[in-house]
């Protein structure tokens, strides 16, 4: 038996080691590749490892495309200018294409995630404890979404921005990942572990919704928060078909977007297309590596609201704290008492 279990061991070892190669060697051909010079890149015979490192790619990716660091316009504002553009309120200096495209992506990708972590924890919240008509109907309809392409929805969406006049701007690919429908259907299962008792003690005591929602329920959905925010930054991080849609211009091109526009100017200049992804690549996973920490760090802190109101149970009698630290014990059975309580100590 012992045999059995260290074979099984050193197969599993030996599998995830041959796993993680295969994940592994792209990163590994394309940063080595960014430091080849184009014969090495070019030749009949790889190259497994630099004979001369070079810094050429590098210097070729941040010369070309310079374009302002920022451009501060007013939303919206080219539905009512002349030009049909937003209002410019300000530019800011001549960088090279490529910082500015990584800056757009890392934007878009932080805004995104924040917007449809929000949304998405409302929504999920409304349709797991609220109970209003319509309300199974409307979770079947965002569960059918899920399996709509984005090419099935993708004209309507583009009518929708050139209705908007957010067409070739990063708005115009934020604003389409906000309703996310597996953004609302992962909240809504997260929500359900909520418990009811807790939320109509705390009605009964007084606390509005907004406050119900920000002090009990968010706490104890950290962890699918956490998860929605990973799957939402790498998603729109990788999301090239929609940008390669909405995003025209070079200022508002994503790194992605630009470095496929090099390549098609350089007529397939490997080493800067190596270049590229590999920046691409570590910003992307430093990204990632930053949501998984605070998702990791907010799911170790979840505790239950100080001013959370829950009674105490003794041996010989219900104790009722004060009104501002806990739940009018009138309010809840002894049964239900038992299970808050149970409830926020497994907390």
């Amino acid at each position: 038996m012992h045999k059995t279990k260290n074979l099984y061991s050193l197969l599993s070892l030996f599998l995830l080691i041959l796993l993680a190669f295969f994940f592994l060697f792209p990163l590994y051909w394309i940063i080595t590749g960014s430091f080849k010079t184009a014969q090495s890149i070019n030749g009949t015979s790889p190259d497994w490892f630099p004979k001369e490192w070079v810094l050429l790619n590098y210097q070729k990716l941040f010369s070309r495309q310079p374009t302002a660091l920022f451009t501060l316009s007013i939303p919206f504002s080219g539905a009512f200018s002349g030009t049909g553009k937003d209002i410019v309120l300000m530019t800011g200096p001549k960088v090279p294409g490529a910082v500015r495209w990584l800056l757009n992506t890392v934007f878009m990708s932080l805004s995104a995630m924040i917007l449809t972590c929000v949304t998405a924890s409302m929504a999920g919240y409304a349709l797991a404890k609220k109970r209003f008509r319509g309300r199974t109907l409307l979770f079947t309809l965002i569960v059918c979404a899920m399996a709509l392409p984005k090419q099935v929805i993708l004209i309507p969406l583009i009518r929708e921005m050139s209705f908007l006049k957010l067409y070739n701007s990063l708005l115009a690919v934020i604003f389409p990942t906000v309703g996310w429908p597996f953004g609302v259907f992962l909240m809504k299962q997260f929500s359900e572990g909520v418990p009811g008792e807790m939320l109509e003690a705390s009605r009964i005591d007084g606390a509005s919704e907004a406050r119900i929602f920000s002090q009990i329920v968010l706490p104890m959905i950290k962890p699918g928060i956490g998860a929605l925010a990973i799957f939402t930054f790498i998603n729109s991080w990788n999301d090239y078909f929609m940008q390669l849609i909405m995003l025209s211009s070079t200022e508002n091109l994503t790194i992605s977007l630009g470095i496929a526009k090099l390549q098609a100017e350089n007529a397939t200049d490997f080493g800067i297309i190596m270049a590229g992804a590999a920046v691409a690549a570590g910003a992307s996973a430093t990204g990632a590596a930053g949501a998984s920490v605070a998702a990791a760090v907010s799911t170790s802190r979840i505790t239950p609201p100080s001013d959370t109101l829950s009674p105490t149970l003794t041996l010989t009698s219900l104790t009722t704290p004060a009104a501002s630290a806990g739940t009018s014990i009138v309010a809840l059975s002894v049964s239900s008492v038992i299970r808050v309580s149970s409830t926020a100590m497994s907390m």
